[in-house]
């Protein structure tokens, strides 16, 4: 994420996190990993997100893309991680 992201807490959620992603523009995104993740955690970390949906509403936020996470045979979240650095905006192929 960059200068200008940002993660937060939906309020009155604990599984929902609102952030600010750089993905060659600025893209708000909704995404489920708050017990998993605390926003503070995600502050730094390139992340994958898909960009091609049409936009959702969770709790009334406007989400224009969703973060890939996988889940363990325990059911614990995992976001994707990346084995190198690349620019924001850079395409999953």
């Amino acid at each position: 994420m960059s200068k200008n992201s940002y993660a937060k807490r939906v309020p009155k959620s604990d599984k929902l996190i609102k952030l600010q992603v750089d993905t060659g523009e600025v893209r708000q995104v909704v995404a489920g990993i708050g017990k998993a993740y605390a926003p503070e955690a995600l502050t730094g970390k390139k992340i994958i997100v898909v960009t091609n949906l049409k936009p959702a509403k969770l709790m009334g936020i406007e989400s224009h893309g969703m973060i890939l996470a996988g889940t363990d045979s325990e059911g614990v979240l995992s976001i994707l991680p990346l084995d190198r650095d690349i620019k924001e905006g850079a395409r999953v192929k």
